[in-house]
Parts: structure tokens; sequence; C-alpha cells
């Protein structure tokens, strides 16, 4: 099922920012599709519903994030228990 939006939406992309204009609905087993016309270039560009974000609207409410801080390097220390564990050798295969 395709449906138009009205008013238009603002997305954010990896293609960068644009405006929605459909939104495809192939049904429960697949993602939604949605259908943007780049801000940039005017380019249409069908993106599945996990690569769209709103764009940050201040009046909204929809502020930018703040930036995540980095990750922290795994800890180069074993697991104590793993100090305990033993290892058997197998027995010859007949």
């Amino acid at each position: 099922m395709i449906t138009q939006l009205n008013p238009p939406l603002p997305l954010q992309t990896a293609k960068g920012t644009g405006w929605a204009h459909f939104v495809i609905d192939y049904g429960p087993e697949y993602d939604l599709v949605w259908v943007v016309f780049m801000d940039k270039d005017g380019a249409c560009w069908s993106v599945p519903n996990p690569e769209v974000r709103m764009q940050f609207n201040w009046t909204l409410g929809r502020r930018k994030p703040e930036p995540a801080a980095p990750l922290q390097p795994a800890a180069t220390e074993p697991h104590p228990a793993a100090a305990n564990v033993r290892a058997f050798p197998r027995g010859s295969e007949s």
C-alpha cells in the first residue's frame, strides 16, 4: 500500500536531508519504505525505515542529541573464572 503524506515530512537519510512525500508498506514481513526527495539535488530515493530519522526541529523539541561518549577499549585482563579452566586432551578416535 502506498500512502501520500500531507504534509510531507522532513527526514534525515544517509544521502542527506530531504522531504518524504510517500510511504510504501509492503506488509508485515518488510520495512516501511519512504519516498524521499533530496534537498541537495531533488533526487528521489526510496529509503528503508531503519535508515531514516526525523530532521531536528528546535521549535518542536526535536533537538540534536548530545554526542555519545567514545567507547572505552576492552579490558585486557582475563575473566577470573578463566584462570580455573583446564584443557583436557581429546582421546584418539578409532
